[in-house]
């Protein structure tokens, strides 16, 4: 995706992300080819931090395919486990006051 570096995923977060991705799916063989997952997260996570609408993506990102990751992913629990995963992280290292 096109954007600028300080919305792309960091090597180190995304390698802790892609261990919580479901296995890909048997792709089609017609039609357009699916998009790629760091593409699609990085997607996601640009309208989050930015707050635009899914038109506002640039170009080279096609709105479809990344709601369809979502739509998978969340099924998956993906993002569940992305939370999980930061608190445990946090929790390590500053530890939360769980009361």
């Amino acid at each position: 995706m096109d954007v600028g570096k300080d919305y792309q995923i960091p090597d180190e977060l995304w390698e802790k992300i892609k261990t919580l991705l479901p296995p890909p799916k048997q792709k089609k063989k017609s039609g357009r080819p699916g998009m790629d997952d760091r593409k699609a997260m990085t997607a996601i996570f640009y309208i989050l931090r930015t707050g635009c609408q899914w038109k506002a993506l640039p170009r080279s990102c096609r709105v479809h395919p990344v709601q369809c990751m979502i739509e998978e992913w969340r099924e998956a629990g993906v993002f569940e486990k992305m939370w999980e995963e930061g608190l445990m992280e946090h929790e390590n290292k500053k530890g939360i006051d769980w009361k």
